[in-house]
Parts: C-alpha cells; sequence; structure tokens
C-alpha cells in the first residue's frame, strides 16, 4: 500500500551498537529477538539494513560505536551512518531503500523513543509503510524534568501507537518476531 510504488521490503537494523544499548531494558532478550528478525530476513530474501549512529560521544571506530558482537552483518548487506534520530535525515538511506525497490520496512534496534520512533515516523512522512517488530527494539530509562520514564512504559507506547496507524496511501503496524516475515505483506 506504499505511496512509492515499490514492491519490495527491507529490515533495518537501527543503533545496536554497543554504546546505545548497555544498560537498556530487556537487552538480551533484545538483541537475540534481533538477531531471530535478522535470520528470518535472510531466509524470505528480504535485505538488511544496518544503521549506525555516531555522535562527539560515540566516534566512528571506537568500540562504543561497535555493533554488539552478537549481531554480526554480513560483508553484502548495506550499512548506513548517521547523525540524527531519524535514520533517513542527511543519509544514503533513502538512496539504499530505491535501489533496493524497498516500500516496506520492519523496524527493530534502540533506541525507542529515540531513533527507532523518529525513523519510523520519517518513514511513514516519505511514503513507507511499516512494520515494527514489537519485542525487537529497547531503550532506557531515563529523568526529564524531574520525572522517571521507564523503558517499559517506552517500548509499550510505541508499540501502542505504531498498532493500526495509517495515513493517506501507507500504514503502520506492529507485529512480533514470531510473526515477522511469515507473508511478506502488511
Amino acid at each position: 500500500m506504499s505511496t512509492l510504488g515499490r514492491s519490495k521490503s527491507a529490515l533495518l537494523v537501527i543503533d545496536v551498537q554497543n554504546q546505545v544499548v548497555d544498560g537498556a531494558f530487556n537487552k538480551d532478550a533484545v538483541v537475540a529477538n534481533v538477531n531471530n528478525a535478522v535470520s528470518k530476513a535472510r531466509a524470505a530474501g528480504v535485505p538488511v539494513v544496518w544503521i549506525q549512529h555516531s555522535d562527539d560521544w560515540m566516534a566512528i571506530g571506537s568500540d562504543d560505536w561497535q555493533i554488539v558482537k552478537e549481531l554480526v552483518p554480513l560483508d553484502s548487506e548495506s550499512k548506513v551512518g548517521k547523525l540524527y534520530r531519524n535514520s533517513f535525515e542527511a543519509t544514503t538511506l533513502e538512496e539504499v531503500l530505491a535501489k533496493l525497490n524497498v516500500g516496506h520496512l520492519y523496524l527493530t534496534g534502540a533506541q525507542t523513543n529515540n531513533c527507532v520512533r523518529h525513523t519510523g515516523h520519517g518513514a511513514l512522512d516519505r511514503g513507507y509503510d511499516v512494520t515494527l517488530i514489537e519485542d525487537a527494539h529497547t531503550t532506557t530509562d531515563y529523568t526529564f524534568e524531574g520525572q522517571s520514564v521507564s523503558a517499559e512504559v517506552l517500548v509499550d507506547d510505541l508499540n501502542a501507537s505504531f498498532t493500526e496507524y495509517e495515513l493517506p496511501g501507507r500504514k503502520a503496524n506492529v507485529v512480533n518476531v514470531a510473526e515477522a516475515f511469515d507473508l511478506e505483506a502488511l
């Protein structure tokens, strides 16, 4: 249903990097689910695109910047570096997806309330259909203006907000990793 007229799907693995997931909610289970999603995508012939954030506090090439050791990108898979929360902003992601004829994205990664959320909305704004894999994204607790915000609440909130979410000509939905890639349709 994407407005892009592209028929393929891709899996985005967003910022599952040492520093980003350090202390994240349910980290081990989420990383295992991301790994499962990657395996399922590869088996279904769905391209995997690896996104890596860099910043002053997480320099390219540093240990903090590396993808966690449990996940191993293939040399043939696309890698996109980014500086902003939205993986489309000032990156090559759109070019990569256009070349692959992708109009539908599966989302996994970290952090739920930042890069996963902003990339999901950025994708919808650009005409993509989006499927959030509900048990394959995570974040950390934080405090804002004296209020503590639970990572678990943030994960649940994003899952709820992407459930049956529609915009003209495109939509978002949520599945668990066991259901992902089974039908290869939204």
